[in-house]
């Protein structure tokens, strides 16, 4: 087997850099890897509904899809992911517990009791922090999980809290549990940098970490994967599936209730109803808003130079943007 601590943050190149292992090499790899804040969700899942998109923005939070199944996770430097690849086939089924095996067994050497529960999940004291998630490819199978170190609860808690009444669709749904960090439940205290020495020791025989490095020509690929797909809006929030989005919102110029339909990550259609006043019909406006991506971004771009105000009475592009989220 392959041991591999990769020191990148970047979660766009370490989604890459799963892929590429998966699908262009045929050796069998552990890695150890961490990412600078990010919500990574599940590959089935409708991106704007696992995440409180107000929230993400303002911390200039990176949104990206994994390749497996599952439910959405937010990821800082105080979480440790790893990663197992190796001979698998789908015949076989999902088995979580026999690649989260050593982990457990490093967490005992450590002095850590955990439990393998329900699906996918590791347990501390009935606590969740260690979600794992699989997916198959040609024989393969990339089996990877998070491990909560010392992660920042308030922001776990807030990039993923969003409204479930806005979206109406059949995408796999992230559920909620109460989590812990393994440093609370260490004997003595524990650097994340040491945490990972330690794991990667147990897991590879103390193999030398200078030996774990990706080869520049890895890496090279490894980024022009991510360009073609982890760092773009088509793969990211393009690729949920079709959903009706809704949202009732009190504004300066009354109540606007926001209807619209989206597939493929664009509006095919949008009906915005209320009680507000204005001197323009609001069909016009509701056409120029439809064929454009539900990313605020876009939709900025496309609604801004319009007399809004002629539309809807008291309300602001900001506070129009805000109310299609």
């Amino acid at each position: 087997m392959r041991y591999i601590h990769n020191p990148v943050k970047d979660p766009a190149f370490n989604l890459a850099a799963e892929e590429w292992l998966l699908t262009r090499s045929d050796e069998d790899v552990f890695m150890l890897w961490r990412n600078r804040p990010a919500v990574i969700v599940g590959r089935n899942q409708n991106t704007l509904a696992e995440i409180d998109e107000a929230f993400t923005r303002a911390r200039d939070i990176p949104v990206v899809r994994r390749l497996s199944g599952g439910g959405a996770v937010f990821h800082d430097l105080g979480n440790i992911n790893f990663t197992f690849i190796t001979q698998g086939n789908p015949s076989q089924g999902l088995d979580f517990e026999r690649f989260t095996a050593p982990i457990q067994q490093a967490l005992g050497a450590m002095g850590v009791a955990c439990e393998f529960s329900g699906r996918n999940d590791l347990l501390i004291d009935g606590k969740k922090f260690s979600g794992n998630a699989q997916h198959f490819h040609a024989g393969r199978i990339l089996h990877h999980g998070t491990l909560l170190f010392a992660s920042d609860m308030a922001d776990l808690s807030g990039a993923l809290r969003t409204d479930p009444e806005k979206y109406r669709d059949k995408a796999v749904k992230s559920v909620r549990s109460r989590v812990t960090n393994i440093s609370s439940h260490l004997p003595a205290p524990m650097e994340v940098t040491a945490f990972i020495k330690a794991l990667m020791d147990h897991v590879s025989g103390h193999t030398p970490m200078d030996d774990m490095v990706l080869s520049a020509e890895e890496q090279a690929s490894i980024e022009e994967l991510s360009a073609a797909r982890y760092r773009t809006w088509e793969w990211n929030f393009g690729s949920s599936p079709a959903y009706n989005f809704s949202r009732r919102t009190r504004t300066p110029g009354g109540l606007l209730d926001v209807n619209m339909q989206v597939k493929k990550g664009l509006i095919v259609k949008a009906r915005l109803f209320g009680d507000y006043f204005g001197v323009r019909d609001i069909a016009p406006l509701e056409r120029r808003i439809e064929g454009c991506a539900h990313e605020r971004t876009a939709l900025e771009e496309r609604l801004s130079g319009l007399p809004l105000g002629e539309y809807l009475n008291g309300v602001t592009l900001p506070v129009l943007l805000d109310c299609l989220f």
